[in-house]
Order: structure tokens, then sequence, then C-alpha cells
């Protein structure tokens, strides 16, 4: 371990993990995908990146629990490769949202955020349920560990390094 690699998010494989192709690193990461997780990972390519992971907040599975919970922000990991240096580089960068009916609005606000992010967002609602007694309505946590932490076992799994870039190109 590096001395910055802890606050930059950067993982690095044991010496003794096999070196796998760049194509083989990207199924790895796409194979974190599934129905039932609250962010996907999607090609980056429109973002000029090889892969971007996000929360689910436009799906229709999804949407309800983030509004409700009060989700302020968007929260992605840019991802790109570097097949040379065997490194998936990676930026995370959040956006501010605004809610309107329900459904979330991206909003063009002034605030951005780009490097390297560790946050948890949680919190509990009780009110009357469907039955008319009091009860636990909705209860949620977001972490951002969520989504690096299979992104990077499934990197340092092929033998390459997750960089976590927080100035200077991705």
């Amino acid at each position: 371990m590096k001395l910055f690699d802890m606050l930059s998010s950067t993982k690095r494989p044991d010496k003794n993990t096999p070196l796998r192709t760049q194509e083989e690193v990207r199924e790895a990461i796409l194979g974190i995908n599934r129905p039932t997780a609250p962010f996907r990972i999607i090609d980056g390519q429109k973002d000029n990146v090889d892969l971007i992971a996000e929360w689910r907040i436009v799906d229709a599975d999804w949407f309800e629990l983030f509004a409700k919970a009060g989700i302020k922000s968007v929260f992605r990991i840019f991802m790109k490769f570097d097949a040379e240096k065997h490194e998936v580089r990676t930026s995370d960068r959040e956006y501010n949202i605004s809610w309107k009916a329900g459904i979330p609005e991206i909003s063009f606000a002034a605030e951005y955020f780009q490097g390297q992010k560790q946050s948890i967002e949680f919190g509990t609602a009780y009110a009357y349920t469907e039955e008319l007694t009091p009860g636990q309505v909705y209860k949620y946590r977001f972490s951002t560990h969520e989504i690096k932490k299979p992104i990077q076992e499934a990197v340092i799994g092929c033998g390459w390094t997750f960089k976590g870039v927080a100035f200077g190109k991705l």
C-alpha cells in the first residue's frame, strides 16, 4: 500500500493475482450489475469514459425510495481503463438534483464535486401505515462504499489496480 492509497480509494491486487485482459476486467465490472442493486453500471462512451457506476435514481423501481429519502444529489463513478499500467482510473462526481411530484429532475445548479468521495446517507420515517397504525414507513442507507467495494473487488480480482483520481486527468 502506498502512502495516499487510502485517501484516494486506491486498491491494489495481491502480487500473485493473475493478470486479466482489459475486456475481462470490463466484463467483471459489468457482471456486478443485478436488478436488485440500488446502483447500475453503464457504458460511459457518451461521457468519454469507459464505464459509469451510478445510483438507480431514475429507475422506476428505485426513484420512489430515493424521493422519500430526500436524496439531493446523484453520485457517479467515472471509470477509464489504462491497459498499459493495468489500472482502472476512477473519479467520483456528484450533482445536485431536485424532486418534482416524486420524479427526479437533475438541476443545473453551480454545485459540483469531482475527486474521491466517501459518504453515508441514512434515515427512517415513521407515520401511519396502511393498517392505520403507527409504524416505520421506510428506512434507507446509501453508502458510496456500497458502489465502490464490488467494483474494487472485481478490478483487483483481475490483477489490475483500482486507482482513485482526485486531481489531474482521468
